[in-house]
């Protein structure tokens, strides 16, 4: 499916700007995609998300299987009818909550057998099974089941693992094509590379997702506590082995230099939710780096949470309140600080595609991040 349409390119970089065809309107890119798991944002409304400009979110497969139930979410329409977000939803496999949350699992051929961490039922997640649900859920892209692998594991353990991600990939594969052909389902099946840190595992794993041609590629067991230095080496050898013209999806990124190093890559679209669990931890992003309301400093400042930020938070509350509400516990400083960061977030990608359109992303990134880590040893 020709689903991807290359904007612009940056002049040095391997950054470029697209338009991504979906099921329920367009998406610019690239794009950060908020994570809403339980199908909503946390303490953030569909309004709020349509008035920051998101076009497009995520979903877990995981937790909404366990409750409310694939069968239910497709007698309710869908994502879509269930919580009247008409724009788009990624749905991602449940495969990583499978593996972080299951005290019990095991991987056999079939699939992967697991307790829910809810009730403690047993469940058996296959690739065709997945690929079905994510179908119920009229997901506009899905992904395949695969095994994930955590930093720091055996090369043995790795190349295991990424055997059974291919074979259940052929599987998804195929049954996602079924699933077109009786059901009319016009959701979008992504691959995921993965290979762990390994140099080899990685190419394998990219030239076997890349010949597959399938409407886009996402790269899996990146941010999953690597430093940054190992981070950029993986992700730029994975993408020199992965064709230009599909979108790609770095999975779980969300801090401005792991986002913007993505971009300059090549990468078009990443998700993740540290911009909303932060905030309810009292952590806020700013173009001066992060900075935390707790401290007691903000007692009485009665400044802006970023003065150069133009989101309704910024325009209206100061460091003080907000302050104020975390400490108090107020339901109010979760869905304002969350607003503020995923604002923040899709302001800066905004800005990075107008850098890419006009050819000056390499000094727009330099820029930007040189700013937010001033007060570390960070330089870009």
């Amino acid at each position: 499916m020709d689903c991807f349409e290359i904007k612009n390119k940056d002049s040095s970089t391997r950054a470029r700007t697209g338009v991504l065809h979906l099921n329920h309107g367009d998406v610019q890119t690239p794009v950060f995609m908020p994570v809403g798991t339980n199908a909503t944002v946390k303490a953030i409304t569909k309004d709020d998300l349509e008035e920051i400009g998101f076009e497009i979110i995520l979903a877990n497969t995981y937790h909404l299987y366990l409750r409310p139930g694939a069968d239910l979410l497709q007698e309710a329409g869908g994502l879509h009818g269930f919580t009247k977000w008409n724009r788009n939803f990624l749905t991602d496999s449940g495969g990583f909550q499978v593996f972080s949350l299951s005290q019990l699992r095991k991987i056999k051929e079939e699939g992967v057998t697991f307790q829910s961490h809810i009730d403690g039922s047993r469940h058996l997640f296959t690739p065709e099974k997945v690929v079905d649900i994510q179908r119920k859920f009229n997901s506009d892209i899905q992904m395949q089941l695969d095994v994930c692998t955590g930093f720091g594991v055996e090369y043995k353990e790795a190349k295991n693992a990424l055997a059974v991600t291919s074979d259940w990939l052929l599987r998804a594969k195929a049954e996602w094509e079924r699933q077109i052909d009786q059901y009319d389902y016009k959701g979008l099946l992504f691959p995921i590379v993965q290979g762990n840190f390994f140099k080899d595992l990685r190419q394998e794993s990219a030239k076997f997702v890349d010949d597959l041609d399938l409407p886009g590629i996402a790269i899996g067991g990146l941010s999953v506590g690597e430093n940054f230095e190992t981070y950029s080496e993986t992700l730029h050898y994975t993408v020199e082995n992965l064709s230009e013209k599909k979108p790609k999806y770095v999975m779980g990124i969300g801090t401005p230099d792991f986002i913007l190093e993505a971009i300059e890559n090549g990468i078009d679209m990443f998700d993740c939710v540290l911009p909303t669990r932060n905030a309810r931890n009292g952590s806020f992003f700013t173009k001066d780096g992060p900075i935390s309301i707790k401290k007691e400093i903000f007692t009485h400042d009665y400044s802006p949470i970023d003065p150069e930020c133009n989101c309704k938070v910024c325009k209206t509350y100061s460091r003080s309140y907000m302050r104020h509400l975390y400490r108090n516990n107020e339901i109010l400083s979760a869905m304002l600080s969350s607003y503020h960061n995923l604002y923040f977030l899709n302001n800066m990608v905004k800005e990075a595609r107008e850098a890419i359109n006009n050819g000056n992303f390499a000094d727009y990134k330099k820029n930007f991040l040189n700013r937010y880590f001033a007060s570390t040893a960070r330089r870009f």
